[in-house]
């Protein structure tokens, strides 16, 4: 994987990710520093993970950190000349810690690091937050099958 810098938000997502709505769970990718990225969610009702509370439901918030990822590793792929971005599945997710579900309206910002990639796994880090508060953070292996 290529090193690569960007400070101008990509809001075309739908170029760098393989999901659709209703189950799309990023708006923008804001930021890539390194083997670092930074998304955005507003959290809307008409989100496939969100309950009868208003708020999204666990499953959703990791969906949306493996998304974060997908966005990342599909920037990186579109850089390196690829058409289409990636399609990847989640083999393992690992200290899964939820402070607070998020509720409609809430902007989580969710920083993604990017760990070795090995035989097609990748370790990534993910930390979503809802401004100075950390609401989720897990380490997930990423599995992207060869062509």
């Amino acid at each position: 994987m290529t090193c690569m810098t960007t400070s101008r938000a990509i809001s075309s997502i739908e170029k760098l990710i393989p999901q659709r709505s209703p189950i799309m769970m990023v708006d923008e990718l804001l930021r890539v520093d390194g083997y670092e990225c930074t998304c955005r969610l507003t959290v809307r009702d008409d989100i496939f993970f969100i309950e009868e509370d208003g708020r999204m439901a666990e499953p959703g918030v990791i969906e949306h950190i493996a998304q974060s990822a997908s966005a990342f590793a599909g920037y990186m792929a579109i850089a390196e000349g690829a058409v289409e971005p990636p399609v990847g599945y989640i083999g393992e997710v690992r200290n899964f810690r939820l402070f607070n579900r998020p509720r409609i309206g809430d902007v989580l910002t969710t920083v993604i690091s990017m760990g070795p990639t090995v035989a097609g796994v990748t370790i990534i880090n993910g930390v979503v937050s809802v401004g100075d508060e950390k609401i989720a953070e897990t380490q997930m292996k990423i599995f992207v099958p060869e062509d």
